[in-house]
């Protein structure tokens, strides 16, 4: 995630990612954001709901795997989980990296949620390769 959006979730719930000053040694926050900004509105929406439903909870790791959104967090609320469970489904179908309508690609060579457009500039870019 760029650093305009990083800055942004740090400063909007700073006790939420209070972690992400930590050494990896002790969290995997501190890796930051690890996806692209095509998920920051997914990312900023369940951020808010996660504060408001349970403020003691932080975050421990925010990354993309097998396609779609991974949130970790310390022990925390039932309701907090259902929240995440609802945004990481989501993620299937939001483009990684612009938000738009995306689906989930199992043909790149990795796995990722993309829009059409995204989708084609990343087979271009495989295409160019194995040429």
């Amino acid at each position: 995630m760029n650093k305009e959006h990083t800055k942004e979730l740090l400063k909007d719930f700073p006790s939420l990612y209070k972690q992400y000053k930590l050494p990896p040694r002790e969290t995997c926050m501190c890796w930051g954001f690890d996806c692209k900004d095509g998920w920051f509105n997914i990312i900023h929406d369940l951020s808010q709901k996660i504060v408001l439903t349970d403020p003691e909870c932080e975050a421990t790791q925010v990354k993309q795997k097998g396609g779609g959104l991974r949130f970790y967090v310390t022990p925390t609320k039932k309701e907090v989980h259902d929240l995440i469970r609802k945004a990481e489904e989501k993620s299937f179908n939001i483009c990684e990296v612009c938000g738009n309508k995306g689906k989930l690609r199992l043909d790149l060579g990795w796995i990722q949620t993309l829009c059409n457009k995204h989708y084609k500039q990343n087979n271009n870019k495989r295409a160019d390769i194995n040429e």
